[in-house]
């Protein structure tokens, strides 16, 4: 966030808070990608012109071909149809095409019908044509193509460089359109992936998809008040697509990264303090096991012999006691073998996965994994293998991985071979490792045999007692003095500092945030009252709406209720009015940056009386003209669009005939 003459930079603020220099707040910033300098967010409209359907009909309703082209309006467009005649299939495949990924809503049935779905839009200023091939509900062909304006791309269905039509890119799969229309959106409307905590440790994304949730209203009975998820916060990341609130995106982003690190930080000290108990109860055993020797043998009067046999025997038994403690460190190099490649395979298994799941882990699959700079010998730790897995950036450099994902299942081959063959190390290496404890314990069973005839051979036992005792002593010794004392987990500086910026960071935007958005939210909680009360929703005094984009229901007279728990109908009429408030509010105090694309199915279905709804219909229309909003909306009421709404807004067709 830029500073205003006269107050300190963000950076300059967070070093003071956190009691570094400014030069280590950078350095923790720019090592997880965060940024230091949070811009107002770029213009997102997102303006519909065109939508082309072809292909054959099959059933009772006009089977055969057909070839329909629909136009929006630039403010409201009505799809008036009879029930099940496709006016929501329009909106399902608009989404279609702008999402990348169709709704569970879109029948298959009327997938099957589609040969070509062609729609004309423009996207934060560029004109975009998307166009589908299909057959038997799936995408066969898919590109993406723009040129000068929206005129010439509306007939254009390939690429045409004579007359400036290029593609944006190409699909040939419906996951490919998918992934590709993903990241052309997130791109084109200057939107960050959704980075949430996952697992105490790990993190998950949310893309497109999740954000299209803002531009596409839930029905009554869905139970977010924004979008299809309502965990991991996704809700409140939605309202920042209606609002541009100060470091909203930002805090958003920091306190993930800061929460993982608290949480790896605390897995790993709690590793540590369990290896350092396990130490410390293993030589304290050893301890009590050698006093118990030494008592034993002070309580042994020396005893001369001169018989051949027992000194024979007492060298068999220090030969013996020598060649199980060589076992022992075969055994033990054994088991740090087996170790190492349980590791190996472990992080085989987890390229694997991340492989799978992610396009940057792909294209430094075959990159080298250095552990050192390559110019000044220095360590690469942990952390920035991490941060190269999370937040994209290279482990050397730190920089943005960026390439082409040209072949992801050669690569998650290669990793599932690699993960195959490090299990086979594993197992051998466990193998050898059980071979070696047999070993030992063959070795230690023979030693107890020299040591109970030494005992034996000697009437007076004395002799073979103090000598079975001397070899005690001495083994027990030998083993403790190579064993290493439990030291105190020491605390690491660098991420202790780490975690200290982070939070001193998420304070001030956080408090930065909600100073900004406190007089705003008074103005939109008032705006949701009034235009919800206009819709309908019965008894009610007040609303709050927080950046959770969590929503309290104040009823005259009754205790306050959450959003969730409200009737479908009344659910439905609260997001519309939440939708046209944030952006009402938010253009009104120039922090709206919502791309001014709203889709509403049927809201008159959701048990809304007829008053309401003609109301409900005025206010979308009154808004979409003065807002620069445009919505497309569905009625199976007749009657109700013709009188609410203007006549030009309409597209429908006869009772009981199809849309398209």
């Amino acid at each position: 966030m830029s500073a205003p003459k006269g107050e300190a930079l963000l950076e300059t603020r967070i070093a003071e808070r956190a009691k570094v220099p400014v030069e280590d707040v950078r350095d923790v910033f720019a090592a997880y990608g965060l940024p230091l300098v949070i811009s107002p967010a770029r213009p997102r409209s997102l303006r519909l012109h065109r939508l082309r359907l072809a292909g054959e009909r099959t059933g009772n309703i006009q089977p055969g071909p057909f070839d329909t082209t629909l136009h929006f309006s630039d403010d409201l467009t009505a799809f008036v149809a009879s029930n099940l005649r496709g006016k929501s299939s329009v909106l399902e495949l608009v989404t279609w095409c702008l999402r990348g990924t169709r709704r569970k809503e879109l029948a298959d049935r009327v997938r099957g019908w589609l040969r070509h779905v062609d729609l004309d839009a423009t996207v934060a200023g560029t004109p975009m044509a998307f166009r589908l091939d299909l057959a038997e509900g799936e995408i066969t062909s898919a590109v993406v193509l723009t040129g000068q304006d929206p005129a010439a791309l509306a007939e254009a269905r390939s690429p045409d460089p004579a007359r400036g039509i290029t593609p944006l890119f190409r699909a040939f799969s419906t996951e490919s359109y998918a992934e590709q229309t993903a990241g052309l959106m997130l791109g084109r409307l200057d939107l960050q992936p959704i980075l949430n905590r996952y697992k105490e440790t790990g993190t998950q994304t949310h893309g497109w998809p999740a954000y299209f949730g803002a531009l596409y209203l839930p029905t009554g009975a869905d139970k977010p008040l924004m979008g299809e998820v309502i965990t991991d916060g996704l809700p409140g990341r939605l309202l920042q697509v209606f609002l541009d609130l100060p470091a909203a995106a930002a805090l958003t982003r920091v306190k993930t990264v800061r929460d993982v690190r608290v949480a790896e930080s605390k897995a790993r000290r709690n590793e540590a303090e369990a290896a350092a108990t396990e130490r410390t109860a293993a030589r304290e055993h050893l301890e009590e096991e050698l006093d118990k020797a030494q008592k034993l043998l002070a309580g042994l009067k020396p005893s001369e012999t001169s018989e051949v046999s027992l000194v024979d025997l007492a060298h068999a038994a220090m030969d013996l006691a020598q060649a199980v403690a060589d076992a022992q460190d075969d055994w033990e190099e054994a088991d740090r073998t087996f170790r190492r490649a349980r590791a190996e395979r472990q992080q085989a298994a987890k390229l694997l996965n991340d492989v799978t799941e992610s396009a940057t882990a792909r294209l430094l699959f075959h990159g080298l994994n250095p552990t050192s700079c390559p110019r000044c010998d220095q360590a690469i730790d942990d952390d920035r293998h991490h941060r190269e897995r999370s937040a994209h950036t290279c482990a050397v450099c730190a920089r943005e991985v960026t390439g082409d994902d040209e072949d992801p299942q050669a690569v998650t081959a290669e990793a599932q071979a690699r993960l195959d063959a490090t299990t086979t190390a594993e197992d051998d290496a466990k193998t050898e490792r059980d071979q070696a404890r047999t070993e030992v314990g063959r070795l230690t069973n023979q030693l107890k045999d020299v040591q109970t005839q030494l005992r034996r051979a000697q009437s007076a036992a004395d002799l073979p007692a103090r000598l079975a005792a001397q070899e005690a002593v001495l083994r027990l010794e030998g083993a403790l003095s190579v064993f290493p004392e439990a030291e105190d987990v020491p605390q690491d500086e660098t991420e202790a500092k780490a975690i200290s910026i982070l939070s001193a960071a998420a304070d001030l935007l956080d408090n930065d945030s909600k100073a900004a958005a406190a007089k705003l939210f008074e103005e939109i909680n008032d705006e949701i009252t009034s235009l919800a009360t206009r819709f309908g929703v019965p008894s009610l005094e007040a609303v709050s709406i927080d950046r959770a984009a969590r929503l309290q229901i104040f009823p005259v007279g009754s205790a306050p209720e959450w959003f969730n728990r409200q009737a479908p109908g009344a659910k439905l009429r609260l997001r519309i009015a939440v939708a046209i408030a944030l952006l009402r509010i938010g253009r009104r105090n120039g922090v709206s940056t919502h791309p001014g694309l709203l889709l509403i199915d049927s809201p008159k279905s959701e048990e809304m009386q007829s008053d309401h709804a003609h109301q409900l219909f005025r206010e979308l229309a009154k808004v979409a003209a003065d807002s620069e909003l445009q919505v497309l909306i569905t009625t199976a009421d007749f009657d109700l669009a013709h009188a609410a709404l203007p006549e030009e807004t309409i597209r429908q067709t006869a009772p009981g005939a199809a849309l398209w």
